[in-house]
């Protein structure tokens, strides 16, 4: 029997073409890790961009739901954020874009910093916010950031003073667990300011009547500014007829078509923004003016007008 004669060409060739497919192989790999890092700087930059990217957004108020006998238009911002990555210029931005709508009532729903602020920076913050108060009636409430048990475990005030301080000095009315009644163009509003949920600030029951203690016809709409859309968990058996809300940044990062943002800061996911109907009254979340961190992904920030219309 005799030897196969080895058939050097066709081993030589085969040699080759592994030699060759670990290279291509490498290349590829190489392509692919450039591409995922273009990606994740453009990503990155387009985010960076988009959190300064305001929009201003019209939404009419049902006079079912909301019964008034005179049309007014309430600016509803929330979540200045003022911080590193949010600087005064752009806050003082979103008030002039949303002073153009010639609202006639202002309410800013929370979360006027990120954390401590210097007594420069508080007095140059105070002149813009200035600005918005000598053109329109504004009112708050205050956020999770804004001072107390929360605030103090990230790196902001132990306290609610140093931004009670700041609005008075900007002429803005702060309601916390508070009621009064206000006129808007003739129309009366029981306005409603809740503590902040998170900084274990909410009491409503000092300001809220409950459904059992009945109402009357005749009392005016009322409208309850709550930072965080939670809160609405202790407010089902309360009368109230429209709650204003923020916290939310309606996301901050939200996956394109499915509508999925894993990093909202609340518990009820189903409200992250706009306007909702909920046990037959509305609540409005907005996206919020700032943000953290300086970024945003499919969520720009907000500037709202809500229309209330009369029959």
């Amino acid at each position: 029997m005799s030897d196969e004669i080895p058939d050097f060409q066709s081993t030589l060739a085969q040699a080759n073409r592994k030699k060759m497919a670990k290279p291509k192989l490498v290349t590829r790999l190489l392509k692919l890790a450039l591409l995922l890092i273009v990606l994740g700087f453009a990503t990155w930059g387009y985010m960076k961009f988009e959190a300064r990217w305001i929009t201003v957004d019209s939404i009419d108020l049902p006079n079912e739901k909301f019964p008034v006998r005179r049309s007014f238009r309430i600016l509803h911002l929330s979540d200045f954020h003022f911080s590193d990555h949010v600087p005064l210029s752009y806050i003082e931005e979103s008030i002039v874009l949303g002073l153009r709508k010639k609202a006639d009532v202002c309410f800013i729903t929370g979360d006027f910093i990120t954390t401590k602020i210097s007594d420069d920076d508080f007095a140059k913050y105070v002149k813009v916010l200035g600005k918005l108060t000598e053109k329109v009636p504004t009112f708050a409430c205050l956020g999770n950031h804004d001072g107390g048990k929360w605030s103090s475990s990230a790196n902001g005030y132990s306290n609610t003073e140093r931004v009670e301080e700041l609005l008075q000095e900007a002429k803005i009315g702060l309601l916390e667990n508070e009621r009064r009644v206000i006129y808007v163009k003739g129309q009366p509003l029981a306005l409603v300011g809740l503590g902040d949920i998170w900084n274990q600030r909410c009491f409503p029951d000092k300001c809220l009547r409950k459904k059992s203690e009945g109402g009357s016809a005749q009392n005016p709409p009322t409208i309850i500014l709550s930072h965080n859309p939670d809160s609405k968990a202790f407010l089902s058996e309360h009368e109230w007829n429209l709650m204003l809300s923020g916290h939310t940044h309606g996301g901050q990062c939200k996956i394109p078509f499915l509508g999925y943002a894993p990093f909202a800061p609340v518990k009820d996911h189903d409200y992250l923004e706009g306007l909702h109907t909920w046990e037959d009254r509305l609540i409005h979340i907005s996206r919020g003016v700032g943000n953290l961190h300086g970024l945003r992904f499919n969520c720009r920030p907000q500037v709202c007008i809500l229309e209330a219309k009369a029959p």
